[in-house]
């Protein structure tokens, strides 16, 4: 394909010294990474850091069972219920940022901006503290909720942009035609545009769920107990922090990398489905107007009594 084919008003596609250039980049790029990561490997085998002491935990059932899956478990736990959460959240104020009422749009959109600048940390330190002092959850609870609280209004105003990127982005003749219909802005909403965007949000808002479970180790700064916390303690417990730490980012690469695959997948998939509804769907051609000839009424019009005699006795 050439380059005037694939370019695009906002980016031009290289030539070919310009490939070559970058296939350059790209091999220089991934050796210096690679020399990196063996410089480090070979650094903590020097220091013992893969003797085979340090490595025996991980064939130890106590080792997964006390520390590593108990974290695992809390990793998915504050994850899942921030991002159903923020999911309800960025539903509300996405559509909020869409209506007809300045005052609503401009309340939503200050709650979305002001949420999308404050760290995620930071708003699990307020909560956590506000959630102590004002005993709002049990001592045993506070740490977990302020986690699950903190993700929610950062990842719930994300969501509320994706929402309402999403929403705009569709046809405008979608919601003329409704208007047309004389359905009301609310059922447009919900029975016409809300159900395209989420279709078309899907792959943003898995990504955005593999940021929620990224963010969730943030609570390991109040105590709470997540898998690195986790592998922190079973790492102090067996002797072997570095190894456990490893294996704990290990763990996260293949979650991580398994929601992006599962993302990609779901957004080939619905991409695959609109083409092949726009072939479905397309119309066949009509024949010009005036008479007909035998051929196109044969082709077009075909008599469901008619016997083609030409396979019985030749043409």
């Amino acid at each position: 394909m050439s380059a005037k084919a694939t370019s695009t008003v906002l980016y031009d596609a290289p030539g070919p010294k310009a490939r070559v250039r970058n296939n350059i980049i790209a091999v220089a790029f991934i050796v210096v990474i690679v020399g990196l990561f063996a410089w480090v490997i070979t650094a903590f085998a020097a220091n013992g850091q893969f003797d085979r002491e340090k490595l025996e935990p991980f064939v130890d059932t106590n080792y997964w069972g006390t520390y590593i899956l108990p974290g695992l478990w809390g990793t998915f736990k504050a994850a899942l219920a921030s991002i159903i959460l923020a999911m309800i959240m960025g539903a509300f104020l996405g559509i909020g940022r869409l209506s007809d009422h300045r005052s609503v749009r401009w309340a939503t959109g200050a709650i979305v901006e002001f949420f999308r600048a404050i760290p995620v940390l930071i708003l699990i330190y307020f909560l956590y503290i506000v959630f102590g002092v004002y005993k709002v959850f049990t001592s045993d609870y506070i740490a977990f909720f302020a986690v699950v609280f903190g993700l929610t209004l950062y990842n719930g105003s994300v969501i509320a942009e994706i929402l309402r990127s999403g929403i705009n982005s569709l046809p405008s003749g979608q919601f003329e035609a409704a208007k047309a219909l004389g359905l009301r802005k609310s059922q447009t909403m919900r029975l016409i545009l809300l159900p395209q965007a989420v279709a078309a949000m899907l792959p943003a808002l898995i990504s955005q769920m593999v940021i929620a479970l990224k963010d969730s180790a943030l609570g390991y700064q109040i105590g709470y107990i997540e898998v690195v916390k986790s592998g922190i303690q079973a790492g102090n417990e067996w002797g072997n922090v570095i190894p456990s730490l490893i294996m704990v980012a290990i763990i996260m690469i293949l979650i991580n990398f398994g929601l992006s695959a599962l993302a990609s997948n779901i957004e080939k998939n619905l991409r695959e489905g609109r083409k092949k509804k726009l072939i479905v769907d397309a119309p066949h051609a009509l024949p010009e107007p005036g008479l007909m000839s035998k051929e196109v009424m044969e082709t077009t019009h075909p008599d469901p009594k008619h016997k083609d005699l030409r396979q019985d006795y030749g043409d």
